[in-house]
């Protein structure tokens, strides 16, 4: 038996991109649909290959497998494991088919079988200003909304869909496998239950449009990089009415010029004069509160030393209280000196002990004890 390849039953090549697939796949489907064509069997033998075709050449792994072996790749195993896995989809599918009959008693509302549209991702990336205090932003999405010329249902204005003639308007066809009998979803109206003799023009009986649409969304004070926000009901509109799905918008922290952050804690680094250090001083330190806050100095404090101010950094998100700011001090050498100032150092190295400087005092101990040991050997 020669079987036809499953491009040229979908008269797209080999290269095609899976938005070209789908909308071959959609143009041909409406030709070749048995209730478009009186019950022709010819018409009706064309639509169950060009189902088959499709339903190969949408999935990437089992596209990959046809493309290396052919129809023996995706058959008998090839694919799935499971010899039929193409036509009776996964072993989930099956309970959830089989229970679920006896739970709606094999009857259903047609629209119930419409399908949700897909969840959509949005990665936003805000300064950290804005994720202390929060703040409204404005975002251009890329989606799909409902078709209004027709609301939703995918036919034309005037007109209805009807039944499908294949499942009976149940959304799912029956097939014996062994001693089980199982449920597969409708070829026909791919689980609809329904078929659109005769679609809008506007949605090709989609039910939806591409359109990019304007939202406004609230960041709330103390998100963080990674946090995600969700918006219901957002994502992609649903085929024929189905439910839409959802918006989730990842947050992401640009870099700071000043401040590093961990969780609610903030880190900066401050430069102090050497004599400040020495002597002891304040210095004042704006926060993201727009305030200043004053930062006590103790004397002789080294450079690399982290003093922390309470409250000062960012709040809790969804809750209450801040965090805390810390400050770490790096101490300044001075390079360009006075005829004075270098006097007045000149005369404090004069009356140096080596007391002021312990650290300092105690390694060069050290390092002249290292020193005679080496030449007493």
């Amino acid at each position: 038996m020669v079987e036809t390849d499953f491009y040229e039953l979908l008269q797209v090549s080999r290269e095609a991109d899976e938005r070209t697939i789908k909308s071959a796949y959609r143009r041909l489907a409406m030709e070749c649909h048995p209730d478009r064509n009186g019950g022709c069997p010819d018409a009706e033998a064309k639509f169950k290959a060009i189902n088959e075709a499709y339903d190969c050449l949408k999935d990437p792994q089992k596209r990959a497998a046809y493309d290396r072996f052919g129809h023996a790749g995706v058959r008998n195993g090839g694919a799935g494991g499971f010899g039929g896995a193409q036509d009776f989809g996964s072993f989930s599918d099956i309970f959830e088919n089989i229970f679920g009959e006896f739970m709606n008693g094999g009857h259903g509302d047609p629209r119930s079988n419409a399908l949700r549209g897909s969840d959509l991702r949005y990665d936003l990336e805000i300064r950290l200003e804005d994720a202390y205090g929060g703040r409204q932003v404005e975002l251009q999405i890329d989606s799909t909304v409902q078709c209004r010329p027709c609301g939703g249902s995918g036919a034309k204005a005037g007109t209805a869909a009807r039944g499908c003639t294949m499942c009976g308007g149940r959304g799912k066809v029956r097939a014996s496998q062994g001693f089980f009998v199982v449920e597969r979803t409708c070829p026909g109206c791919r689980g609809m239950g329904e078929v659109i003799a005769d679609p809008c023009d506007s949605c090709r009986g989609e039910g939806r449009v591409e359109k990019r649409k304007s939202l406004q969304v609230n960041i709330p004070p103390g998100v963080d990089e990674g946090t995600r926000i969700r918006l219901s009901g957002e994502g992609e509109a649903g085929v024929r009415g189905g439910p839409a799905g959802d918006l989730y918008i990842f947050i992401h922290l640009a870099r700071h010029d000043i401040f590093q952050r961990d969780g609610t804690t903030l880190f900066a680094r401050c430069p102090i004069s050497f004599t400040t250090a020495a002597l002891g001083g304040s210095i004042e330190v704006p926060g993201l509160d727009r305030q200043k806050h004053e930062v006590r100095i103790p004397a002789g404090i080294q450079s690399g030393k982290q003093i922390k101010v309470r409250g000062a950094g960012m709040p809790v998100l969804n809750g209450r209280g801040m965090g805390d700011m810390v400050i770490q001090l790096e101490v300044e050498t001075p390079t360009r000196l006075t005829a004075r100032q270098k006097e007045l150092l000149e005369e404090f190295r004069a009356t140096e002990t080596g007391d002021e400087c312990p650290a300092s005092k105690g390694f060069f101990q050290k390092l002249k004890a290292a020193w005679e040991g080496l030449t007493d050997g």
